[in-house]
């Protein structure tokens, strides 16, 4: 993924109203009925074999390797609670919205004698549900991390630079070397 992508799933997390289960064994038989009781559909998406899937599940194997552990943990968590996720999701593309809280260079294209050095800043501002709104349709039609970048960008130009429309008309905004991104919603 990229850093907007993981953002957005973390975000996801942040949502959850019950914590993902803790055992190698719980998380498997999650995994289990997600898959409808398939243990080899378990096993390919772990990486694992389908014998070591049935030791999880029997309690004969607690303790997985660092490796798989992150792998199933991972899964679990794309699974885990999709109404609430859905229901936040909706919430924030219709009502709610989304805050950024970012730290990113922003560099600007605007009318000449104005200053368009790009320098680091670190912002934390509200994007209108119509913002979430895009940004959920690109992120569920695949589009690539700079399309996502831009939505963003394009987001923040509006709200935070040109104050939804009170200044700097012309300012086009340039979201590069993000340090770190954080969304909320």
């Amino acid at each position: 993924m990229g850093i907007i992508g993981d953002s957005l799933d973390q975000a996801d997390q942040e949502v959850f109203t019950r914590p993902i289960p803790k055992t190698a064994a719980a998380q498997t038989r999650f995994l289990l009925k997600q898959a409808k009781g398939s243990t080899k559909a378990v096993a390919q998406r772990l990486g694992v074999s389908q014998r070591t899937v049935q030791r999880y599940l029997a309690g004969r194997r607690k303790h997985p390797t660092p490796a798989v552990a992150t792998r199933l943990e991972a899964e679990v968590r794309k699974d885990w609670q999709p109404c609430i996720r859905k229901h936040a999701r909706t919430r924030a593309a219709t009502t709610g919205g989304i805050t950024v809280e970012t730290r990113a260079r922003f560099g600007f294209t605007a009318a000449p004698g104005t200053t368009d050095d790009a320098r680091t800043r670190r912002i934390t501002q509200h994007l209108p549900p119509a913002y979430a709104a895009r940004l959920f349709h690109a992120r569920a039609t695949g589009a690539t991390e700079q399309q996502l970048r831009d939505i963003v960008a394009e987001g923040l130009q509006e709200q935070y630079f040109q104050d939804v429309g009170r200044r700097a008309h012309d300012l086009l905004v340039e979201f590069t070397d993000i340090d770190y991104l954080d969304l909320t919603y």
